[in-house]
This record gives structure tokens, sequence and C-alpha cells, in this order.
């Protein structure tokens, strides 16, 4: 004769019990004492929807449905006088029939019920919260009140990407995201009217249904952002900063700002190396490479519309803001020329050294940022070298000229004047720049331009019969280089200084065997300045 109900499962988490006012979906089975079944949702295939307590029920449901939480199962005795009484339902209830309902609670809200937030993980740094007309990329799991999913985008492994605040989201979603940080997690439940409404969305979501979503944030930008530079470490001394076309060498760690790396030049073992301000990189990053010196570390941080834009790249998703963790190691301009910083120099300073000198020097090479290469006090010996001749890269050439013994000075040689795009393998990464700290230890004058020997006083008029020692006629390489070693022994002429005496012999015997028979002739035979004159005379 009263109302009796049992409470046959109570989930051990119940934020939220059924009072009067609320709108409710449940799933019943309807039957008589004696197990004959009159009626059930779970037939149609669809809950039952009903505001609590507005009469809109049998009496006997209304009172039994409140308290009840979302998941709960109760089973529910009514007596005649709280169902259908007397009259009963023709054809469906008879007169005075006690009704029994297996009830299980699916989902449950009110009508001043407003968006739930609900923050679990929030990371300790937070620069930028979501903001109305922001562009977001998140993930989510969807569910019901009861815990049923019905999507997830980590199923289809995409993040959900979309403006906040302009209605392009339900509009309790447009809500729930404001605030949040990318990297924060949080719960964000919406009453069905502010989300799909009576009608749901005519496909997984029924109507009146109340919406949970668990939400983490990954990307955050708006579309009239710029780039963000955050510098982390910049050199004391920094004589000079990047501009528009020089070609800068960096390395760098790429990730998106959830963290996510998604390249890095330091695992290839090699930098990236580009022009700046000329469209080689994407728009953000020739904009925060402008300005850097040598040796600085700096974040850039780049919006999509200055990166990869809604198509993104590889492993870079679209729409997403990069992260840049630079380190410059050097750059310079294609119209750069060797830069000479002289530290000592002797106060008896006359002979410089020039063209076809003979010196001999210690050295430390090293890139911009002070990468060691290479040192001649690790060998424990001097670099020796012809100057102008070719046997150093060009740049240095250069940097030798008019430099006295004892003077110190460090040359900075830009690639071009150096070891160009390729480098050395193993040894001088392409196109980097080369820093030389120098100091001169002996010079030995070299000779005339184009000349690889000279006299030391007057020139023989027999000096073709004397070179010829048989007397025959003709001069054999063997007797030519007996007699100049004879000439520079005695002091009465002297070589190019730093060749190799056979090479330079041979070349000058070379010169004067002008038929090319391996045998030099007296009418063949000839010194320089008789060849210039011959040639004058010939013009």
């Amino acid at each position: 004769t009263e109302l009796s109900v049992e409470r046959r499962f109570v989930p051990e988490s119940c934020p939220r019990a059924v009072r009067p006012g609320d709108f409710v979906r449940y799933h019943y089975l309807g039957a008589f004492p004696d197990g004959t079944r009159f009626d059930s949702s779970y037939d149609r295939g669809s809950t039952f929807n009903v505001f609590v307590g507005k009469g809109q029920l049998i009496a006997g449901m209304d009172q039994a449905l409140v308290g009840m939480c979302v998941n709960e199962r109760r089973f529910v005795k009514i007596p005649p006088k709280l169902a259908y009484g007397s009259e009963g339902v023709p054809g469906v209830i008879p007169p005075n029939a006690v009704l029994h309902f297996d009830v299980l609670l699916i989902d449950l809200w009110n009508s001043e019920d407003e968006v739930q937030v609900q923050i679990y993980f929030k990371p300790e740094k937070c620069p930028r919260t979501v903001q109305v007309s922001d562009f977001v990329r998140y993930h989510y799991n969807g569910t019901f009140l009861d815990g049923t999913l019905f999507d997830s985008s980590h199923n289809r492994m995409r993040t959900y990407d979309t403006y906040v605040g302009i209605g392009w989201l339900i509009p309790g979603m447009d809500q729930g995201l404001l605030g949040m940080c990318v990297g924060e997690k949080r719960i964000i439940t919406i009453p069905p009217f502010l989300a799909y409404g009576e009608d749901g969305d005519g496909k997984e979501i029924p109507g009146q249904a109340s919406l949970v979503f668990d939400v983490v944030l990954l990307d955050l930008h708006n579309p009239k952002d710029g780039i963000a530079i955050e510098n982390q470490i910049v050199p004391e001394s920094c004589e000079r900063r990047s501009q528009t076309g020089d070609f800068l060498r960096y390395h760098y760690n790429g990730t998106l700002l959830d963290g996510t790396l998604f390249d890095s030049s330091y695992s290839r073992n090699r930098t990236y190396d580009t022009y700046v301000g000329k469209g080689y990189v994407i728009a953000g990053m020739d904009e925060g490479l402008l300005g850097v010196c040598t040796g600085e570390k700096r974040r850039i941080i780049i919006p999509p519309h200055l990166g990869y834009g809604e198509e993104g790249r590889g492993k870079i998703p679209g729409s997403a803001v990069l992260v840049f963790d630079i380190h410059v190691v050097d750059f310079h301009n294609p119209s750069d020329s060797v830069s000479i910083t002289v530290h000592y120099k002797p106060s008896n300073c006359t002979v410089l050294s020039k063209k076809g000198d003979y010196l001999k020097y210690h050295y430390n090479a090293s890139l911009l940022d002070g990468t060691l290469l290479d040192s001649t006090h690790s060998l424990g010996k001097t670099y020796n070298i012809v100057l102008g001749s070719g046997q150093v890269v060009l740049g240095m050439d250069m940097g030798l000229q008019d430099m006295c013994v004892g003077e110190r000075r460090t040359v900075v040689i830009p690639p071009h004047l150096g070891y160009g795009e390729d480098g050395v393998e193993g040894e001088v990464p392409g196109s980097a720049v080369l820093v030389f700290d120098i100091e001169l230890l002996e010079l030995v004058s070299g000779l005339p331009e184009g000349y690889m020997f000279v006299w030391n006083g007057e020139v023989s008029p027999n000096l073709f019969e004397e070179i010829d020692q048989n007397h025959d006629g003709e001069v054999l390489l063997e007797e030519f280089s007996e007699y100049i070693q004879t000439q520079v022994e005695t002091g009465k002429g002297k070589l190019a200084p730093g060749f190799d005496f056979e090479k330079i012999v041979k070349n000058m015997f070379t010169n004067q065997d002008r038929d090319g028979n391996g045998k030099v002739t007296a009418e063949e035979f000839k010194l320089k300045d008789q060849e210039a004159k011959e040639e004058h005379d010939e013009l």
C-alpha cells in the first residue's frame, strides 16, 4: 500500500542527486508483481525524458526519482493510489494495479544550470590563456553523464581545431574553453540547452543530453599574433647583429606549444644554414633570425599564419604554433671581406710580408662560436707557406699580407674566401666563418713576381758555356740542376723560397727547352729579361 524504493546499485561518486524541478533521462522496465512486463524504454531504444516534481509523472515515480544519482539503479514498487488508481490504463494497466519499475538514471540537469569546469591539471607556467577569437587545437573525450563515450579526437588521432567564442562551437564549449592554458586539462560539463538541445545532433547525441568533455589544450594563438621572441642567452660582446641578406648557421630544436618535438638540427649533427630575410625559410623564422648575435640563444614562437599554415607539413599538424629554440653558430654576408684585428705589432716593423715571401707562423683556427678546429701549437711546429701562391685559402693569403715578424693578429675569413659551401669533410663545416689567431715568426723575402731564380750579382756573358760542362752544345737537366745548385750554394744566385728545389729547377729547364726534346741548345737558351725584350720587339 506504500511506495517502496530499493537502491540496488549506488555509484561511489555522486556529485549531484535528483531534486524536484530537475530534468532527467532514465531507462526503465515496467512490470506487474507476477513479472509480466507492460512497458520498457529499452524496447524503444531511447530514454524516458521528463521533469521531476512537475506532475508529468505518476506520483509514485515523481517521489521515487528524488535523490537518485546518475548511474544509480533503483527497484520501485508503486501502489495504485500513487499510480493509475482504480481506473488504470485501458488495454495496458488494469485497475488497482501495483507497478514495479527497474530504473537506471542516465542524465540529470536543471534549467538553471551553467557550464561546469573542473581543472585537474594546470601547468606551472601559463603565459597566456584562451580568449574570445583565439584559435585553439585540443584533444577531447566526449561522454554522457553516465560515462558512455560518444566521440573522441584521440581515436581519430587528430586534434579538434577551431576558433573560440565566435559561434563555431556549441555555446557551452565556447564558454568552457575560455581561460585555459596550453597543457591544461579540464572537464567541461555542459547542460543540453548549451549543447545540442531537444533534438540532439541527429547522430550519436540524443536530445536533452548533458555532455561531458575531458579536454587537454595543445595549442593556442590569435590571427593577429606576430612572432614572440624570448632572449635566453645574449653574449656580452656583440659587435654585429644579423641583417636581411646575411647567411646564418644555427642549431635548433623545433617543438609544438605542448612540447612535442618535431625536428632538431642537433639530431642530424649539422647546423641549418640559410639566408635571412629572403624567403628561404618560413616568414616567422625570417623575422625571428634578424638582430641576432653569434653565440646568441633565443626562443622564437611562430603562429601558424607565419609558419606552415592550415595544412601543416610532415610532423607539423595544420594550424600549429611552432616553438624554435635556436643557437646562432655564425653568420656572414656575401659582401664581407677578410677582417683583420692587430693585437701586437713590434716597434721596428719595417719589413712587411708581400706576395712571394716565405712565411713561418703559428695559428689557432676556430669557428665564430669558439669551437677549435686546428692549432699549430698542438703540433709543435709552424705552418710554412709562400704567400700568394695558393697554398692556403684566399682569405688567409689576404690576411697574412703586410705583416711583420713578431706581429700577432686575428683574421676572420668569410666562407666564400675560405672553404665555401662544402667545407672540409670531418674538419670544417660548410659555409663556416673561420677565425685565425696568428703570430708571424719568420719571413724570407721572396723574388719579384714571375721569377723563380735571380742572380745576386752580374750575370756571366758566357752563361750557356758555363752550364754546358762537357761543351757538346747541349745542356741536359742534370747539368742544369747541378749548375743552379752550385750558384745557390756559393751565394751567386737565389731560388724562390718555400718551393721544392727539384720542382723549381725542372720548371726552369722546361721553360728553356722550347722544342721539348729534353735538351737546351744555345739558340733556345735565353734569360728572362731577354725574353721580355724580344716580346716587346715583336709587338
